[in-house]
């Protein structure tokens, strides 16, 4: 059974860091991917970064390319996204979903398997 877990969230002022992490299990190497996404109140999911497991090929959006990093420890089951310089405007929750096939696209259509969330405030 697959299940993920979001972590490391909270309040920070702009241009301030965190640090999300995600704790999958019941995921195989093989070919899966995690993802990070948020969803801000009243907006759509919006797709961040994903990275593919087994090699580490990653995909970005216009929107983190610049400030957000996503990395992996299989060992420990772990993906992290490194979030900097963050915004007023990236307070949403953030999700670190799973898709059984490689990283190869950011729409929230092809990710099964959803986390509870964890929420980022980034105010002053």
């Amino acid at each position: 059974q697959v299940q993920l877990v979001e972590s490391g969230g909270g309040s920070v002022q702009p241009g301030g860091s965190l640090r999300l992490s995600c704790a999958y299990s019941g995921v195989s190497l093989e070919s899966y991917a995690i993802g990070w996404f948020r969803q801000a109140p009243g907006k759509e999911r919006e797709g961040l970064k994903c990275i593919t497991l087994k090699d580490g090929y990653s995909l970005t959006s216009d929107t983190a390319r610049d400030r957000f990093i996503i990395s992996r420890d299989n060992a420990k089951q772990m993906v992290y996204l490194q979030m900097n310089a963050l915004k007023t405007e990236d307070t949403a929750t953030y999700y670190c979903p799973e898709n059984t096939e490689e990283c190869w696209t950011l729409s929230h259509l092809v990710y099964d398997y959803w986390g509870q969330g964890i929420q980022v405030t980034v105010s002053s």
